[in-house]
């Protein structure tokens, strides 16, 4: 999962492999009756009994493996992320699975920590994603009016000695590259961000397409209030940023049988940070959709084709996934009938949340209202139903853009998924009716050293990992009736661009 980063609007080359996946190969394989809803059922039974605990933790454990031979972790552009995918594929390939692996290239910002003094005293800093750097900048610091649209709008700026200067702005209202470009037409020399909440975050990004014409810092909320009182003081930056290329790739595999026409597809992000082996986040997910594929097996009886996706680069902004979407074509998507993704199931202090397809719940107004396709509902009361008869009552966690279903629902393929939580604390009746900790992390490890397979919750991983089979199988057979989706004559798809 992504915090800061995944609302990054990063930009993604393909430069080698068509990324249109499995799609329409051999055509929609004929069926001569309608499919049996009991018998559905009972097929998604079976599949989930056969995705056990100790296969899944299998997985995890040579996930662990890889990371301690690498550095203590699988991220983007590294030995371990490389490992992972040797590994997925190699295991798929052994149950008679086509794998393909396309490669794409990703944009990814780096930078030095900033050297920021004002008045003679340093100030901490994070510089912001796509920044260009500087050997070094002063000028007066000058703060932008506190306001409703702080720096986003040259009216800001009327009556203030900018020319020259460097600006202090709060973060809000509009994107921080716009607040770049605005402080820059009017002549400041270098943007100081400060956050607009407590604590101690600092970072962002200006957007891989931002044309950047000066350096840009944040600090905290705290530091920022305390430089408004410095107007006029002395500032000095030096920052050492840029861009770098890397390479990465997804895996794909698909059912040799179904139809391609109604495709299930199912995903989960293979790579990890770069602090820590990122074993619930996500090879968890990673070892329940990996396992399913294996018990489905490559050439199964069923009705309807599915599709296995591995992501790469989800940490830096949900690029695999993204780039998987954006190199299908509008009849390539509409052959989609549904995505499913597992993003963190076996967090230590676990969940049992499900994608809100219903949106029962309210949105939070920091990210805007999600798109949630038509069909994504049913999906939602098939993992409800699901985890009621597993005795953990399911609650919403929201479409809010933080894992690799964004691609998809922005696109118009409706989606869901199981999700145990990640660094929000687990209230008292979700401890009541779930077990474990009230006012504890779901997961106190997540995005660092110590996500290891010594902190998985094996049952969140049985109930979870078992619910990615469920859900496979049923869909797999049956995508009509009240936790259906729409037949592909109705579905409405809008293929992505770049950006």
């Amino acid at each position: 999962m992504t915090r800061t980063r995944i609302l990054a609007a990063l930009a993604v080359i393909v430069t080698v492999t068509a990324l249109s996946g499995c799609g329409r190969e051999t055509g929609p394989t004929p069926t001569t009756a309608a499919p049996d809803p009991t018998a559905a059922a009972e097929f998604a039974d079976g599949l989930a009994h056969k995705v056990t605990v100790d296969a899944t933790m299998a997985h995890l454990t040579k996930l662990q493996e890889i990371a301690d031979a690498n550095d203590g972790n699988r991220a983007l552009g590294t030995p371990g992320y490389q490992a992972s995918v040797d590994y997925v594929v190699n295991t798929l390939r052994d149950k008679g699975f086509q794998v393909q692996t396309p490669e794409f290239e990703v944009r990814l910002p780096w930078a030095d920590e900033p050297a920021l003094t004002v008045a003679g005293a340093g100030v901490p800093a994070r510089a912001m994603e796509f920044t260009i750097g500087t050997e070094g900048v002063g000028g007066p610091l000058v703060p932008a009016r506190a306001e409703d649209t702080p720096g986003c709008t040259a009216d800001d700026y009327d009556g203030l000695p900018v020319r020259g200067a460097v600006v202090l702005v709060d973060r809000g209202a509009c994107p921080f590259g716009a607040k770049q470009a605005v402080a820059a037409q009017a002549g400041a020399v270098a943007l100081i961000v400060a956050d607009n909440e407590d604590g101690d975050e600092m970072g962002g990004t200006l957007g891989e397409e931002t044309d950047v014409k000066i350096p840009v810092v944040s600090v905290t909320k705290a530091t920022g209030a305390q430089l408004r009182g410095q107007q006029d003081a002395p500032v000095s930056l030096r920052l050492n940023a840029g861009v770098r290329i890397e390479k990465t790739r997804n895996v794909i595999a698909q059912t040799a049988t179904g139809s391609t026409a109604d495709v299930v597809m199912v995903g989960a992000h293979l790579d990890s940070v770069a602090e820590g082996p990122g074993i619930n986040d996500n090879g968890s997910g990673v070892a329940a959709v990996l396992e399913t594929a294996l018990q489905l097996g490559s050439a199964p009886a069923v009705t309807n084709a599915v599709r296995f996706g591995f992501w790469g680069a989800e940490e830096w902004g949900l690029l695999g996934s993204s780039n998987y979407v954006e190199s299908l074509d509008e009849e390539g998507l509409r052959d989609i009938a549904l995505y499913l993704n597992f993003d963190m199931i076996g967090s230590p202090n676990p969940g049992y949340f499900t994608y809100d397809g219903d949106q029962s719940a309210k949105p939070d107004p920091r990210r805007g209202v999600p798109r949630v396709p038509e069909g994504s509902a049913g999906i939602e009361r098939t993992l409800v139903a699901y985890l009621d008869r597993a005795g953990k009552p399911a609650e919403d966690t929201s479409f809010d853009g933080r894992s690799d279903y964004d691609g998809f629902t922005r696109s118009g393929v409706p989606a869901g998924g199981l999700f145990s939580g990640a660094e929000e604390k687990k209230t008292a009746h979700q401890a009541e009716i779930w077990g474990g900790q009230a006012d504890e992390p779901f997961d106190p490890n997540y995005h660092k050293e110590t996500d290891t397979l010594a902190h998985i919750d094996r049952e969140a991983m049985r109930i979870h990992g078992s619910g990615v089979a469920y859900a496979v199988g049923l869909y797999a057979q049956d995508q009509r009736g009240r936790n259906g989706i729409p037949i592909r004559e109705d579905r409405t798809r809008h293929p992505l661009t770049a950006s």
